[in-house]
């Protein structure tokens, strides 16, 4: 995996993802999951971005 989500503890808001992060969800693995939301997967492969509607992270998909 290309982004290093080692013990996210929610709170970063912004994400830059690669290709091998698709399908892109959120929370993203390794983040702490007893206080997220339900993951919802989020469509970024049009755009090159993407908004998490539940908590507002956002993500770039990097080239």
């Amino acid at each position: 995996m290309a982004v290093n989500t080692s013990g996210l503890s929610n709170t970063k808001t912004r994400y830059e993802i690669d290709k091998s992060d698709l399908p892109l969800h959120c929370p993203m693995e390794g983040s702490t999951l007893w206080n997220s939301h339900p993951q919802v997967y989020l469509p970024i492969e049009t755009t090159g971005k993407a908004k998490c509607p539940y908590c507002g992270s956002e993500y770039i998909l990097r080239d």
